[in-house]
């Protein structure tokens, strides 16, 4: 189950690397939201929830996102986020596999995580929010994610190409996904609230 907050989170994740595209251009000129790719080598998705009273922490390595943005262009940016279940990660092997059963994610019917934008706003500086329809298992729901640009710039190594990074932190109701079927919907062992950690690097190179 902290695989599903974190995924939730993920989810989220991914979605704050689109952010990396701040241009500064003439109000009259029209620009398309420009593709961004995740440097998995260098992002993260990852989770925290209550196991008693500890803090458990785990993450999904599996994940793969479509992400148009452009801070001069939010009518036409978005991002689409797949998070694979089976990569869920708690550095124990029985526990992962407990996760992806049917007592919580069941990975088998429900292999994928999916957040799918319907827009993104500016809320401050830096500071985004992406409402979109977040899928856990088979319950969708409206949500906002915010996401901070923690920069850009030109990448020192790679002539036209612009690196920035993202960073989210967002806390869902793993119940609310029915993420913890039978007892293990209680909170008494696993805690309801999940606590996701997103970090996102992402790269675009202009044609």
């Amino acid at each position: 189950m902290k695989n599903i907050k974190a995924l939730a989170s993920g989810i989220l994740a991914v979605v704050f690397i689109a952010v990396s595209g701040f241009t500064t251009l003439d109000k009259n000129s029209t620009v398309k939201a420009p593709t961004w790719e995740i440097d998995p080598v260098h992002s993260n998705i990852s989770f925290e929830v209550r196991h008693f009273f500890t803090p458990v922490n785990g993450q999904f390595k599996d994940y793969s996102a479509q992400i148009n943005f452009s801070p001069d262009n939010l009518e036409e940016s978005s991002v689409n986020l797949e998070i694979a279940v089976s990569s869920i990660s708690t550095d124990n092997e029985k526990r992962d596999g407990h996760l992806q059963s049917d007592d919580f994610f069941n990975a088998e019917k429900y292999p994928k995580i999916t957040f799918k934008s319907d827009k993104i706003t500016k809320e401050g500086e830096n500071m985004y929010v992406a409402q979109g329809k977040l899928t856990i298992k088979d319950v969708t729901k409206d949500v906002k994610l915010p996401f901070t640009l923690l920069g850009v710039q030109d990448h020192p190594q790679k002539e036209g190409t612009k690196i920035a990074g993202v960073g989210i932190d967002y806390s869902l109701n793993r119940n609310e996904f029915n993420v913890g079927t039978g007892s293990w919907s209680e909170t008494a062992v696993v805690g309801d609230e999940v606590n996701i950690s997103i970090g996102l690097e992402m790269q675009h190179t202009a044609k």
